[in-house]
């Protein structure tokens, strides 16, 4: 009975070493020097089982057919536990783990195991973008540290210089992110008498489903002609100044000019018109942003398209009057046409119903900003203006050497456009899909909801950019408060991170981070 409980003791033993064992030649020589020391624990084991009853066949290790036991059926006992080496599956140990000699023991349910056991430290490496417009005239090559090589092929140098995290990633980039840039430098521009208008939607850069945009540009005095939508349009002054008018379904009228760094808002449907006035000589341009990824400007409903294709005897019916005093309508749409600049003191025409109770405008040029260390921010929705249920915004300043900080919109995609300066932006995906996009003035970003990213200035002079949302009301999480408002034991159990560090986490929302 003896002789088979340590034939059956060495079969475990053996079964251990098949299944921990390194290959040949790999050991170092401090776990070599340890095989006696293993040795006599096996022949006290050993001498202890003489007298140590037989376990009953309920709770024997598992045994294959070929009387070889399985470790896996082994569990470590509490008291003592089988030695094997800390090892990692996918990549080596990290660079402040244990030496190679050392042989840990497998955790109890009780211990904390470190992270770093299981993956790999992060790179040390800051990834920050290698060149920008605003500096010397590098080589624009496809080579970052000693990954990459030369372009022996055609270059085009303005798109590469604009782009350093496109042709020279960050090494934190991976996977497959969607295209999240378009310029308006790209988009096909329609050029009428008075003005012009150019715009992004899904087929310039198909990820933004769930807004659009256009540019537009009217001389002094020009007219972007009476019309209406099937979806809101929010507008943002670039430039100069415009007069609006508009009704809505009570009859209710409205007028009002708005300039540089103000709004303005009309529902769905909504008949309205823009006159650029000449407080700029030139005139004005301004932003137009529409809550439908397929929109296009081309399919507005235009008073002069609509009357164009009725017959002249049902126009003279619906007005009452006669059908001559319609012989000179347009045969076509005019869309933007030059006119004469409007007066400063243009009022609405008397209307019995009264006006509009909720403007149509806002102005927030005349809206102090909240100054932050790194910039500055103004936000507006409708808690502030309230006719503008379904879009939301934030004009953001960040200085140079700051950042807009590491956060995510919960349920809205960010539809945003640069005024000023040069930034970039790291659009994370989940699933380790993460890519990288530099931007300028006039070009315009696209985050869909949940995804975190951030805004870094890689300028030397200030980055002034809009975050606009298809909602009522503005809301973003901070990866800083969140971090700040989560048990530290927590935060260290995932990151690592020294006390100090974590007692530095902000428990308010930074927005905008100054340099470190």
């Amino acid at each position: 009975m003896v002789a088979f409980r340590r034939s059956f003791i060495c079969t475990i033993f053996l079964a251990t070493c098949v299944v921990a064992a390194p290959a040949s030649g790999s050991l170092p020589a401090s776990q070599v020097s340890s095989a006696p020391q293993v040795a006599s624990s096996i022949s006290a084991i050993i001498s202890s089982s003489a007298s140590t009853p037989i376990v009953s066949s309920g709770s024997a290790p598992a045994v294959s057919s070929s009387g070889i036991v399985s470790a896996s059926s082994i569990a470590p006992s509490a008291s003592a536990s089988v030695p094997v080496p800390v090892t990692s599956s996918s990549a080596p140990l990290a660079h402040n783990s244990e030496p190679a000699s050392t042989v840990a023991s497998a955790p109890t349910a009780s211990q904390n195991v470190p992270y770093a056991e299981t993956v790999p430290y992060a790179s040390d490496d800051p990834n920050y973008p290698l060149w920008n417009t605003t500096g010397p005239d590098p080589d624009y090559e496809a080579v970052r540290g000693t990954l990459g090589a030369t372009v022996l092929g055609p270059q085009n140098d303005y798109i590469e210089m604009q782009n350093p995290d496109l042709l020279a990633p960050p090494t934190t980039d991976s996977g497959d992110v969607s295209n999240a840039k378009w310029p308006f430098s790209l988009s096909h521009n329609r050029l009428l008498t008075g003005g012009w208008a150019r715009q992004q939607n899904v087929e310039t850069m198909p990820i933004a489903t769930s807004m659009a945009g256009v540019d537009m540009r009217l001389e002094a005095g020009a007219i972007r002609e009476l019309h209406w939508h099937k979806t809101a349009e929010w507008a943002y002054m670039i430039s100069g100044s415009v007069q609006l008018t508009a009704v809505n379904s009570d009859g209710q009228n409205f007028l009002d000019t708005v300039s540089a760094g103000d709004l303005w808002y009309f529902p769905p449907g909504i008949p309205h018109s823009l006159q650029a006035t000449d407080d700029n000589p030139a005139g004005a341009e301004f932003l137009l942003v529409f809550d439908d990824g397929s929109f296009s400007d081309d399919s507005t409903f235009l008073l002069t398209d609509w009357l164009a294709h009725v017959p002249k005897e049902v126009i003279a019916k619906n007005f009452q009057a006669n059908i001559s005093a319609f012989d000179h309508i347009p045969g076509e749409q005019l869309y933007i046409f030059p006119s004469a600049p409007p007066p400063d003191n243009a009022q609405a025409p008397q209307d019995p119903q009264g006006q509009v109770p909720n403007p149509f405008t806002f102005h927030l040029s005349q809206v102090q900003p909240t100054q932050l260390s790194g910039g500055s921010v103004k936000i507006v929705d409708s808690s502030t203006f309230t006719v503008a249920t379904a879009i939301a915004a934030a004009e953001v300043t960040v200085e140079p050497g700051a950042m807009r900080e590491l956060h995510w919109h919960p349920t809205q995609d960010e539809w945003s456009f640069f005024l000023e300066g040069q930034g970039r932006i790291t659009v994370f995906a989940s699933s380790g899909n993460a890519r990288t996009f530099n931007y300028e003035p006039g070009d315009i970003g696209f985050v869909p909801a949940s995804f975190g990213h951030y805004v870094e200035n890689t300028s030397n002079t200030t980055l002034r950019y809009l975050e606009i949302f298809n909602t009522d009301r503005f809301q973003d999480i901070s990866l800083n408060q969140w971090l700040a408002l989560t048990p530290p034991a927590l935060v260290k159990a995932h990151l690592n991170l020294d006390d100090e560090t974590i007692d530095s986490l902000s428990k308010t929302k930074p927005v905008v981070i100054g340099p470190a």
